[in-house]
């Protein structure tokens, strides 16, 4: 019974996918109906032949939740990460740190300028490089200064772990996480990324996806008062089938998936990528991937374009250097993806 379920929800994906790669030629919206009726029609098959999925122990819920309605054609707004240039921002987590002699020191305003002067339509303000005594009136005038230098604020990323376990650490963590959410919208932030946790965490204990899940709709709630979207990192080494599965679980329009292009060490990174471009809303493109044993090889760019025009996305595509010698890379890495959006 279970392999019969499990059969149906690959066809399912299966379908999407075929489903998300003409839906531009022939309109958007029709598909994504001809998705929903797919699973009601499986849905109601399985329950007329007495295959409910309760009586098996599995979810009724067989694959995630609708994907995000865009109508039209892709479009990208480019824009660069503050990770980047980690090595060079004058605070790290609150710390001060002294100049590096092979690139310029920064703050925020300096990699604002950098953006502008590199020709990024947005910049990714990273939570990590910010001064500690950073205040609502010090946002603000981060928020005026992008502005006057034609620069959109695309939105922050933080840190946190929603797979700590029940108890006062995972309340802490929701708690960091709302305070940050308050700085997005001081910013003008449209997008925080958060992280669920780790996949080994998820994978220990089914009650880790449930409290990270219900983690999120708890910061969702207070997103959404504020008109910000929460994208959940397929960090930590989550796969794609544990994306979709918090993906399920969150009950708010405003939650959908970051999607770092770098982050699945599987098999076929780029096949999770496609399942996960329907609900994105950010993506992080990064120069390198890893294998599932962790060796490090050349992502390719123009690959992560297609799927991401063929996948209909709409948005902002961050680009999120980490290899060496960033100063002279990041504006060829630029052009490059640039090339591969069509933009």
């Amino acid at each position: 019974m279970l392999n019969v379920i499990n059969l149906g929800r690959d066809f399912i994906r299966r379908g999407e996918l075929l489903i998300q790669r003409v839906r531009l030629k022939q309109g958007r919206l029709k598909f994504m109906r001809i998705t929903s009726m797919q699973r009601r029609k499986f849905l109601q098959l399985t329950a007329a032949s007495g295959m409910t999925l309760a009586a098996t122990g599995a979810s009724t819920r067989l694959s995630a939740r609708e994907p995000i309605v865009r109508s039209g054609p892709p479009r990208f707004q480019v824009g660069l990460a503050a990770y980047s240039l980690r090595e060079y921002f004058s605070f790290m987590k609150g710390k001060a740190r002294p100049p590096k002699d092979d690139g310029p020191h920064i703050d925020m305003v300096g990699f604002l300028d950098y953006c502008a002067q590199n020709g990024f339509d947005a910049a990714e303000l990273t939570s990590y490089f910010f001064k500690p005594d950073a205040d609502d009136a010090y946002y603000r005038n981060l928020k005026r200064h992008a502005f006057t230098r034609g620069v959109t604020i695309a939105g922050t990323a933080i840190g946190n772990n929603f797979t700590v376990g029940a108890g006062p650490k995972l309340d802490e963590e929701i708690q960091k996480a709302i305070a940050w959410i308050d700085r997005a919208d001081a910013l003008g932030a449209p997008h925080i990324r958060f992280f669920a946790g780790t996949g080994k965490q998820l994978a220990s204990d089914p009650k880790r996806l449930d409290e990270a899940a219900a983690a999120i709709n708890q910061c969702a709630e207070h997103a959404a008062s504020k008109g910000i979207f929460l994208g959940v990192e397929n960090h930590g080494k989550l796969s794609s089938d544990q994306m979709l599965q918090i993906m399920e679980r969150v009950e708010s329009p405003w939650v959908g998936i970051n999607l770092d292009t770098g982050n699945f060490q599987s098999d076929d990174p780029y096949g999770d990528l496609e399942r996960c471009v329907p609900y994105a809303v950010n993506v992080q493109v990064k120069v390198g991937m890893k294998t599932p044993d962790g060796k490090h090889y050349d992502a390719d760019i123009p690959r992560i374009g297609r799927i991401l025009r063929d996948g209909g996305y709409q948005g902002f595509v961050i680009v999120e250097y980490e290899d060496k010698d960033p100063y002279a890379k990041i504006p060829v890495v630029h052009q490059e993806l640039r090339k591969a959006l069509g933009t």
